[in-house]
């Protein structure tokens, strides 16, 4: 026996991509709905060999169902959402809106699964950010082992973050540099993207950081430890899928980089690729579709007493979003729910 699951926001980059997962994973789905706006009403979307047609999620009775994955941004997920999980649907939300509710767990199943017993007090289970979720997966094997202190990490995350507004302003950005007359301005992101790096993701806050930097520090204390201190510098990239992130460690007690590489290598959903010669780590490019995190890079600080450098790549639009939600689901359903 499976479950009765919706996918909200199917016509998206995300939602595509969870309906993606479901079936890769084998998820065991009795029925399924897939849902968006009036405007998408009809449009198809495939789920494995079958195609789905898109209803109207502001029609949609949640009533029977099981588990939804909402995919719609935290203004439609704040409408809909209490609509759901008050049906008795438990939601798994990838919006910002309830990862810091107290009464909603945060959860990567790699780092704390404990934490979906949580998920009564509303019938809603929160999906991190992007870039918090892939560095939590391989900052826990280590904070188990020696206790860490303090993180400082800058990431390079990919234009597929901001969806497919920005996926198309650096397609077209990048033709248009080649054509006279035909450059694209910014819209979707600040600046120029084509060819170049932007240092804003989000909007800035009154201590000078940008809502996606806070957005991984509350995230990380969290899910992992409150007592981390985290500080962070997040980087648009003109990358289509993929996110970067150079993490520096520094722990409580010395951990030496060939225990924690073998650490890692051991650790739930992590990939190590540590050569030390050219082309002996994890570029995005390589991570594309992808489940795993991959860690590459791994070295000892040698400016402070217990110091540690890893490079950390993921598929943001997977492990950073699709992935981390149906795996939220295999975990309701095997500790909680189990029908399937």
């Amino acid at each position: 026996m499976g479950y009765k699951v919706v996918v909200a926001g199917a016509t998206g980059n995300v939602g595509r991509e969870m309906l993606n997962i479901l079936d890769e994973r084998q998820f065991p789905v009795d029925e399924i709905a897939v849902l968006a706006s009036r405007r998408s009403q009809g449009t198809e979307v495939s789920f494995g060999d079958r195609t789905l047609k898109i209803q109207d999620i502001d029609q949609f009775d949640f009533a029977g169902w099981d588990i939804a994955l909402f995919a719609i941004g935290s203004d439609a997920t704040k409408k809909y959402a209490p609509l759901a999980a008050k049906a008795g649907c438990v939601v798994i939300d990838n919006s910002s809106l309830y990862r810091y509710d107290p009464d909603v767990p945060l959860i990567v199943p790699e780092v704390n699964p404990e934490a979906i017993t949580g998920y009564s007090k509303k019938n809603i289970i929160a999906n991190p950010n992007c870039s918090t979720a892939q560095m939590v997966v391989a900052l826990k094997p280590l904070h188990d082992r020696a206790r860490i202190r303090r993180v400082v990490v800058s990431t390079y995350q990919s234009v597929s973050g901001a969806g497919k507004e920005g996926m198309d302003e650096l397609w077209d950005q990048t033709k248009g540099m080649y054509v006279p007359g035909q450059e694209v301005a910014p819209n979707k992101f600040q600046k120029q993207i084509a060819f170049n790096v932007i240092p804003q993701i989000d909007v800035f806050m009154d201590d000078g950081s940008t809502k996606e930097e806070w957005k991984m520090v509350a995230e990380t204390k969290k899910i992992v430890d409150p007592a981390i201190k985290v500080t962070a510098t997040c980087v648009r990239v003109p990358v289509f899928v993929g996110h970067s992130e150079a993490i520096n460690i520094e722990f409580e007690d010395f951990l030496d980089e060939d225990e924690a590489r073998d650490i890692l290598r051991e650790a739930p959903g992590i990939l190590v690729v540590d050569k030390r010669e050219p082309g002996g780590y994890t570029t995005p490019v390589e991570c594309v579709g992808d489940f795993a995190t991959f860690i590459s890079r791994i070295r000892q600080d040698s400016t402070i007493e217990n110091g540690l450098n890893i490079w950390c790549v993921s598929d943001n639009l997977r492990k950073g979003a699709a992935l981390n939600a149906v795996q939220i689901a295999e975990l309701l359903g095997n500790r909680v729910l189990k029908k399937g």
